[in-house]
């Protein structure tokens, strides 16, 4: 599903497929989108992170945008922000035309 105000859906980390659920809001003190949210649980991501690699890609369909991860919460799942453009499709753009895959 995804919409101006948030995706949940596929992605991938670098190679890795995630399924995330994000949000985004334009900040209004510095005048950008701020966008982030939760990567489900997946060991590889939470292996990156703590290996100290916090500055990622994310990419949705054919939409790639700079990241950075957080901090792993307690269920495994691995919290992701950004800012810029949305990194999900906009309503009118299908992931499936664009070559999302569902993980």
């Amino acid at each position: 599903m995804e919409s101006h105000d948030g995706y949940r859906g596929a992605g991938y980390v670098g190679d890795t497929p995630v399924r995330v659920h994000l949000s985004g809001r334009w900040e209004p003190v510095d005048g950008r989108y701020h966008w982030g949210g939760r990567i489900e649980p997946d060991p590889r991501v939470a292996r990156l992170l703590r290996a100290g690699h916090r500055q990622v890609a994310l990419r949705i369909a054919d939409r790639v945008s700079p990241a950075r991860l957080a901090e792993v919460d307690p269920w495994g799942g691995v919290r992701i922000t950004g800012v810029g453009g949305p990194p999900w499709p906009p309503e009118d753009e299908p992931a499936a035309t664009t070559g999302a895959r569902e993980v």
